[in-house]
């Protein structure tokens, strides 16, 4: 255990994240599928970075690609209070 900058980091304290994506063999990210997309949206509608969710990055654009047009179809808020 070691104290850096006042926060306690221990050994097993990181890991990697797998994609979701990856994970449930799901190939193609569908807009109309808002269940799914809502999971990597911030209460404010705006996306959740990689680094938080673990997707990968090709995962990652194309689900911005995906949340972009159910925007566009008003499937999704654009912004939420």
């Amino acid at each position: 255990m070691q104290i850096r900058n006042s926060v306690l980091v221990t050994r097993n304290s990181t890991y990697m994240k797998q994609c979701y994506f990856t994970e449930n063999h799901i190939k193609y990210i569908d807009h109309k599928d808002v269940d799914i997309l809502k999971k990597f949206l911030n209460p404010h509608a705006r996306m959740v970075s990689r680094k938080k969710t673990g997707v990968t990055a090709k995962s990652q654009r194309n689900l911005a690609t995906a949340v972009k047009r159910a925007r566009f179809m008003g499937l999704l808020p654009f912004v939420s209070r």
